[in-house]
């Protein structure tokens, strides 16, 4: 077995395994390419893959060869938005809680996520002309958000090249001066109360990423009926999830959600952008195949909608079938 780096998160790993022995056990069977003896096969487990323009991490890089590969399809169906498209919707988003007086609000998983919008809010904070920017407060309201960070930190070592250059020009993208955490709740439930009642501008990141607890609800239920607050999400909402709610009927007019058993009018402005995902995107997945000197014999699809599998899938045959590569695609609910 050999773990190589997957960029998804600090630390993450796609896995190689190599099986050299002939066996009868039926779930490694189960992985034989047709009409390949068993023996000597090396099945790669993708995991979550990282997207390569991510900031902080270097890219993943695709194994030599995989005779069976198992991949995630999250973002099968569709392509992020590149970086710089990402940045100036992320800014847009600022500048009218600047010129509103109200706040973003960013719901966030903990690890990965949050990092990386920090690397991209210390970018625009550097680089702005209005000098709003420099007094704008950036408030982390997740203890584990937080711990984290403080994480990413230490490992800087294993930043990326563009990571290690800002970091070597003296700036600090994890840890600027606008940044502040909030580790109690009682000094929750305070910047909460006061973001809700003054004019004051402010980036909030609190999980749950798909609000569907933690921290970000009670923002939730506080500003979601105020016009002059932004809920941005820069992650994939899951059907069922408050965050898919919110997402899907706010932008109407109109709409509410419901929110530990309660209704909430929605009247806050209802972003996404979908450019600050970790995960790999459509084109990633097939650069990741791609680059295989030794294309797999089969690829199985998991962790994604149906949809998205379906969309990669077809992807992937009309690629191979261009290249003259023979090549099984099995989703889970076709698998023998």
């Amino acid at each position: 077995m050999r773990l190589q780096r997957a960029g998804h998160i600090l630390g993450s790993a796609y896995v190689e395994v190599e099986s050299e022995e002939e066996s009868s056990d039926i779930d490694t069977q189960a992985f034989a390419t047709p009409g390949q003896v068993a023996g000597a096969q090396r099945t790669v487990f993708s995991g979550d893959l990282g997207a390569p323009h991510a900031p902080l991490l270097p890219a993943p890089a695709p194994p030599e060869r995989a005779d069976v590969l198992v991949l995630e399809s999250t973002y099968g169906d569709r392509c992020h938005e590149d970086r710089t498209a990402r940045q100036a919707r992320l800014k847009a988003a600022i500048d009218r809680a600047l010129d509103n007086g109200g706040t973003v609000i960013v719901p966030a998983f903990s690890i990965g996520r949050t990092q990386e919008l920090l690397y991209e809010l210390e970018e625009l904070i550097h680089a702005a002309e209005d000098a709003r920017w420099r007094e704008l407060e950036i408030i982390v309201d997740s203890p584990l958000a937080a711990r984290f960070t403080a994480v990413y930190r230490e490992l800087k070592p294993w930043w990326d090249a563009e990571a290690q250059g800002r970091a070597g020009e003296g700036r600090h993208p994890l840890a600027f001066d606008n940044l502040y955490t909030v580790d109690s709740h009682a000094e929750h439930e305070r910047t909460v109360d006061y973001l809700a009642r003054s004019h004051r501008p402010a980036v909030v990141i609190a999980a749950s990423g798909m609000a569907a607890g933690g921290r970000v609800v009670n923002y939730l239920k506080r500003m979601l009926g105020d016009e002059r607050h932004d809920v941005l999400f820069i992650g994939y909402q899951a059907a069922g999830t408050p965050g898919r709610d919110i997402q899907r009927y706010g932008p109407r007019g109109g709409g509410w959600v419901t929110l530990d058993g309660q209704r909430y009018d929605i009247h806050a402005r209802i972003d996404t952008i979908s450019g600050y995902s970790a995960h790999a995107d459509q084109a990633d997945l097939l650069r990741f195949i791609q680059g295989m000197a030794t294309p797999p014999g089969e690829i199985r699809l998991v962790h994604g909608d149906r949809d998205a599998k379906q969309a990669l899938k077809a992807k992937i045959e009309a690629w191979a079938s261009r290249e003259g590569h023979e090549i099984r695609i099995v989703l889970p609910d076709q698998a023998p």
